[in-house]
């Protein structure tokens, strides 16, 4: 089936080409989405009088979902999941988990702009796409993790922490804490002594 296309659609074609595809994805994705429309003559002439104004749209469209990923740009979301000693998840996170976290942190996003290749099943740092209009796609990074303090080691390390057995786990997360802890009391007696007495 011959269609022209109304909008960029990846790995197919640009605004206004014509391309052939198979009548079920045109049918049962393209057509209903209004990404394009059947070749007919009357089509085509429609769509070069309302060229100038599909465009508009278009660009407009582009630039708004250009705002919102100079915000989300950097953004990390953390998922807490149980998994095994090993780092294999219980389960697995879908676009749609990502989706609500990304929401959650203040980015309006639907399950259908995360671009994800198959679910994660497993813990550690993922570099997640999200496509914000068929131009632009940002980059975000999904943190799978057993526990809050897990989630900051790897965000920490750049590594996950699979593998780790939870006693080994735990003994790291205490680590981490009175290093924490350490870190503040050294901070806070520096800034007695560089307090003037009687002053």
């Amino acid at each position: 089936m011959e269609i022209i296309l109304l909008e960029r659609v990846e790995k197919l074609g640009q605004m206004g080409e014509v391309v052939r595809v198979k009548p079920g994805y045109a049918r049962n994705y393209l057509l209903p989405q209004k990404k394009a429309v059947r070749l007919t003559d009357d089509n085509r002439k429609r769509f070069e009088e309302q060229r100038a104004q599909l465009e508009a749209n278009n660009l407009a469209r582009r630039g708004d979902a250009e705002a919102v990923a100079a915000k989300l740009r950097g953004l990390t979301v953390v998922l807490i999941r149980q998994a095994g000693e090993a780092g294999q998840l219980y389960g697995s996170v879908n676009a749609r988990d990502i989706a609500d976290a990304v929401t959650a942190a203040g980015f309006t996003v639907g399950r259908q702009q995360i671009r994800l290749q198959q679910p994660i099943k497993m813990l550690g740092l993922h570099d997640v796409a999200v496509g914000l209009h068929p131009e632009v796609i940002e980059r975000i990074t999904v943190n799978v993790a057993r526990t809050p303090g897990e989630a900051e080691m790897q965000a920490r390390t750049g590594a996950a922490v699979a593998g780790m057995d939870a006693d080994r786990a735990e003994e790291d997360e205490q680590a981490l804490e009175e290093l924490l802890e350490t870190e503040a009391e050294v901070g806070a007696e520096a800034m007695l002594s560089r307090t003037p007495v009687g002053g």
